[in-house]
């Protein structure tokens, strides 16, 4: 039996010169018309493949955000593709179920409430940690990890997976390095020397392989309780620690801000197609250090 020849970035990828396409390293920075959809397609035709996707619901984000985030999902994210959605609420009983497309799936986890969003923030690296290590590694060939405060509103496709994947910040893609808000405190697990650093990456979305995003995790959360040991936490808390991590180990795969992007902001000539976009902030629900 004759194999497929293994997909090469150059058979499906084509870096625009307009814009920063590859980073320093080689990896590609994929943006709206440098792949070619119908090449990847056909490769993952003959190569099936279940893509993970993990998004954390508590408190009132519960009724604000998941049913608009699980909705939008099924219908963007990797269509044709078989999908698992991991939900890990708070309570159960707030668990919206909105109609899904054949091959999604969602599995709801139960996790241990939080009093403050920043304590919800920095545990979802261990509970993702767990959660891979017990059985999303069995299930997916790939995992995306991302905030429920967002909807889809474009074609999330095959273009985004890779071993390791970050999601590069719509407020400091194009800044220097040194102007990003990388943690600055020495005695930080987080710190990253001014001068130092590729690009700002924003926690909203990452993934990768499981077992990639099992090392993710779990050097998040290592850095996160060592701080805590030293009554230290980070100014961008676990975005803060996945920042450290990928300038220690360079991401495969950088999306644009496309695939993550504030409407806020001003829509800069570069930014062709929207994929994600940030949902409406109800912060007059929450107050500046609880969630519930």
């Amino acid at each position: 039996m004759k194999t497929q020849p293994e997909l090469k970035l150059s058979d499906w990828f084509f870096p625009r010169a307009s814009i920063n396409t590859t980073t320093n390293w080689l990896a590609p920075v994929v943006w709206h018309g440098t792949y070619k959809e119908d090449i990847l397609e056909n490769n993952y035709a003959n190569h099936k493949i279940t893509v993970g996707l993990t998004v954390f619901a508590v408190g009132r984000y519960i009724e604000l955000y998941l049913f608009n985030f699980i909705s939008s999902a099924n219908k963007y994210f990797m269509v044709g593709q078989k999908v698992i959605i991991y939900v890990l609420t708070d309570d159960f009983s707030k668990m919206p179920w909105p109609e899904l497309s054949p091959l999604r799936t969602i599995k709801v986890f139960e996790i241990k409430r939080e009093k403050r969003w920043q304590d919800v923030s920095m545990m979802r690296m261990k509970i993702i940690s767990e959660h891979v290590v017990d059985h999303i590694q069995y299930e997916v060939d790939f995992l995306f990890c991302m905030d429920v405060d967002q909807v889809f509103v474009g074609k999330y496709g095959l273009e985004t997976l890779g071993e390791s994947v970050v999601q590069l910040h719509s407020y400091w893609y194009k800044a220097h390095p040194i102007e990003v808000p990388y943690e600055r405190n020495q005695s930080s697990e987080a710190y990253i020397p001014i001068g130092e650093g590729d690009f700002y990456y924003h926690a909203a979305t990452f993934g990768g392989t499981p077992i990639q995003v099992l090392n993710i995790a779990r050097a998040c959360f290592k850095g996160i309780m060592n701080d805590k040991k030293n009554n230290i936490e980070a100014v961008w808390h676990d975005e803060s620690h996945l920042n450290k991590y990928f300038f220690l180990h360079k991401p495969t795969k950088l999306l644009s801000p496309e695939y993550n992007w504030d409407p806020h902001l001003r829509h800069p000539g570069e930014i062709k197609a929207f994929k994600i976009r940030w949902a409406h902030k109800h912060f007059k629900f929450f107050n500046r250090h609880v969630v519930f």
